[in-house]
């Protein structure tokens, strides 16, 4: 018995000896194998388990681990390494990157590509180029910034978008705007909701071989932006605040001042006169009393817009044809000036909060606008937060979250004849260039001194007693202050993914399988305001309309990519499924009928004059595929196939096949071309696509409602098609 005892108690101590031997504390640092820097929050995992710490700020980490164990050394954008730890104490690990140059990457239909190994034509615009821009609206960014795309400026209202053109007009009846897509997702949300400053890039895609995968939509061009994410580091916060005023960028037009305006007109109407065959000696003071009393009653009925101190019978030397010397002005009021702010204020305010490890990456922001426009009353005011939050779960599995809110407010003025304008005289730019000097822009009394009321605020002059061509009844500036164009929008937009696969090596070696969400939400209303004394709503006693919009779309689509190296030769291929849905929903109510101005609810008038409604659906269904092949990185060929199915049609012909097919070759790669120092890329391209454009104006042309606007009932309306060839060079 003491002979069991004792080799029980020999075992059991080998035992416990053994298991001590195997867990060792072992320290390191890793290090970035091409700079020799610490690489700080990399990952340090004991190969087949769940085992695993991150090195700190320093890149050096502490870790149990058997002495016959192996520990696997990763970070994001590196290549992971496996090293045996052979019982030592002490395991230092120097990774390679496998990150390719940020400006050597661009954002393509459903992926990314290296800028030599695309074989379409793309431009991309970098945020280090976009914050030089000072702008609401990132479309006011991409004036003069890539080659065949026009911008158009548009209003100048505050946070209003430019009018984009990619390689000239596609159509002369559908539209012509390019699609925008958010994030790999198309974006039906307002442009002026994404914040500049959350914006990484911004690819324009320009030619169907590029854009063909996006098939009924894609044949006016692309425009993808990417927002910005968070990157491997510490935690970091930024805060970066502008203030600036605007200014006109084209000086004011000269024009006539009152004295030479009266002195043009006095030579008109005595021109008149004399062709008409009044005596040159008589045509002078036959002119001046035309202008005073005539039909045209230039100065009013009782000259009260003769703004000289003489009478206006009184005010020409008829011998030279000018204004009597020492003639002196009443008021001079330049209604331009008088409309357009003195340097508005430009307020933006941006916090972001970014980092991560080797795991897990995040980016949060918040953004404030108010932008004071050039025309008086005008505004735009943005509050905006996005959080962008990416995880890798494990080695197999990736997911991610972004979401964007913004809450938008804007004050305009209508610009020319509309239906929500109703006379151009209400644009202030017209009426203001047009308008003779003569005439005041507030009341006046006999003795031309300014009429104030009982709370001392300067009366307008509607000028209801100014001639034909004048503008009566109307002034631009009062419209401005007393009329409302008001609207509100709260924008919310959600994308998130889920990633399997990506393993780096085994059978399922570049195999990736994603879903893709992504939806769009938007809420607005519109005011539109004319107050009951004069103008716009003078005939109706004031007018109040007010619309609500609903706005909800999404996306969803999986995607399975696989991409392999056997050699020299590189393939990825690509295969998918995409459901894309809208829903637009409207109501309208207006009402006439104001017993005093200053009131903004329906409620507050008397009489209906409009109500409406309704409801928009559109649907795509779609597959597409590509794939991308490349020998030696230098000669590379590209072909892609889409199939859309579009609500926008009859069933009988509502889907379409749209392809492309190109190549390139990397010439500067050759052998011949090596010892040239002073050139750093060369690539010859071709390529041929077939895109859509389903925007033909109406999203039931092909069924028969009842209404009151032209439709065609049972058309089989057909997708507008563009092929189009590209050879050229870089």
């Amino acid at each position: 018995m003491k002979n069991v005892r004792l080799i029980l108690t020999v075992l059991l101590f080998f035992a416990v000896n053994v298991l001590v031997a195997q867990n060792i504390t072992i320290t390191g640092t890793v290090t970035d194998a091409g700079t020799g820097e610490p690489l700080p929050f990399a990952s340090v995992v004991l190969k087949g388990t769940q085992t695993g710490v991150s090195t700190d700020i320093d890149g050096k980490y502490t870790i149990n681990a058997p002495g016959n164990g192996v520990l696997t050394f990763s970070s994001i954008g590196y290549q992971a390494v496996d090293v045996t730890i052979n019982n030592r104490t002490v395991v230092n690990a120097a990774i390679t990157s496998t990150a390719i140059a940020l400006e050597d990457v661009m954002v393509v239909a459903y992926g990314t590509a290296k800028k030599e190994s695309f074989t379409g034509s793309a431009q991309v615009v970098k945020s280090e180029k976009l914050e030089k821009r000072t702008v609401a609206n990132v479309t006011k960014a991409l004036d003069g910034m890539a080659p065949g795309v026009q911008t158009t400026s548009g209003s100048g209202q505050p946070g209003a978008g430019a009018s984009v053109v990619i390689r000239g007009f596609g159509s002369m009846s559908a539209s012509t705007s390019p699609l925008y897509v958010v994030d790999g997702i198309p974006y039906d949300g307002a442009i002026n909701a994404i914040n500049p400053n959350d914006i990484e890039s911004i690819t324009m895609i320009k030619d169907a071989s590029a854009g063909a995968l996006y098939g009924a939509r894609g044949a006016n061009g692309v425009v993808m932006i990417t927002t910005k994410k968070g990157q491997e580091s510490k935690l970091s916060v930024n805060f970066k605040g502008n203030w600036g005023v605007a200014s006109r960028a084209i000086p004011k037009y000269e024009t006539l001042d009152a004295y030479e305006w009266t002195e043009d007109v006095y030579y008109m109407f005595k021109n008149r006169n004399i062709a008409n065959g009044v005596p040159s000696s008589l045509a002078g003071p036959q002119a001046l009393q035309d202008m005073a009393t005539g039909a045209e009653k230039i100065f009013g009925s009782t000259q009260q817009y003769n703004p000289f101190s003489k009478n206006a019978t009184e005010l020409i030397d008829h011998s030279t044809g000018r204004i009597v010397p020492g003639t002196t002005l009443l008021w001079n009021e330049d209604w331009l000036d008088n409309a357009t702010a003195k340097m508005p204020l430009r307020q933006e305010y941006q916090m972001a909060v970014t980092g991560g490890n080797s795991n897990t990456n995040y980016m949060f922001s918040l953004g404030y606008l108010n932008e004071e426009g050039l025309v008086k009353t005008t505004a735009f005011e943005r509050f905006s937060g996005r959080a962008n939050v990416d995880t890798r779960v494990n080695n197999w599995f990736k997911t991610g979250l972004n979401v964007n809110f913004a809450g938008n407010t804007s004050n305009s003025t209508t610009l020319g004849a509309t239906s929500s304008s109703s006379s151009a005289y209400s644009n202030v730019f017209y009426s203001a260039m047009l308008m003779a000097p003569i005439y005041p822009l507030y009341l006046k009394d006999a003795s031309g001194n300014t009429v104030y009321d009982e709370n001392g605020k300067a009366k307008y002059d509607w000028g209801e007693d100014r001639p034909a061509g004048a503008s009566a009844g109307w002034n631009p500036l009062a419209n401005l202050e007393e009329d409302k164009y008001l609207s509100v929008s709260d924008n919310l937009s959600g994308r998130t993914f889920l990633e399997f696969g990506g393993l780096k090596e085994g059978a399922l070696k570049g195999l990736r399988f994603v879903v893709n969400m992504g939806f769009d939400y938007a809420m607005s209303k519109s005011r539109t305001y004319w107050n009951p004394y004069f103008g716009n709503g003078n005939s109706t006693n004031g007018l109040l309309g007010i619309a609500d919009g609903r706005t909800f779309s999404y996306t969803f689509n999986q995607i399975l990519y696989w991409d392999r190296t056997f050699g020299d030769h590189h393939l990825d291929l690509m295969a998918g499924h995409e459901l894309y849905k809208y829903n637009y929903q409207y109501l309208y109510g207006e009402k006439t009928g104001f017993p005093f101005g200053g009131l903004f609810e329906l409620d507050a008038a008397t009489t209906i004059s409009n109500v409406s409604s309704y409801t928009n659906n559109y649907a795509i269904e779609s597959y597409f595929s590509r794939l991308n092949y490349d020998f030696n990185d230098k000669y590379y060929f590209s072909a892609s196939f889409r199939r859309d199915g579009t609500s926008r049609f009859n069933k009988n012909v509502r889907w379409g096949n749209f392809w492309s097919v190109g190549a390139s070759w990397r010439i500067s790669q050759e052998s011949f071309m090596k010892n040239l120092d002073w050139l750093n890329n060369m690539t010859l391209k071709a390529s041929y696509g077939v895109q859509g454009n389903d925007n033909i104006g109406s999203l039931y042309a092909w069924q028969a409602f009842y209404s009151l606007q032209p439709v065609l009932p049972g058309c089989d309306c057909y997708f507008t098609r563009e092929c189009r060839s590209q050879v050229g060079k870089e």
